[in-house]
């Protein structure tokens, strides 16, 4: 099985950058579009990024892989640009 299939009307996330902290600050989507955390955040509360999910954490909405127990798919896992 394919660790990440496609989901029809959906992009995927295959780059992050990250800030001097380590924290997710952008996106990169399989389209070579590069998504600031806000528009990112957008997208995926409207349900057109594949394998995220929207939480509520430390008073504000936090985006995060789903919890497929795949590593490598896991936002802090993918390679940055």
């Amino acid at each position: 099985m394919e660790a990440n299939p496609q989901i029809p009307g959906k992009e995927q996330i295959v780059a992050v950058q990250k800030n001097d902290d380590g924290d997710i600050i952008a996106f990169k989507t399989e389209s070579g579009r590069e998504l600031d955390y806000l528009t990112a955040l957008d997208e995926a509360k409207a349900g057109k990024l594949a394998h995220i999910d929207v939480f509520h954490k430390y008073g504000r909405d936090i985006i995060r892989s789903e919890p497929d127990g795949i590593k490598e798919n896991n936002l802090d896992q993918m390679p940055e640009f």
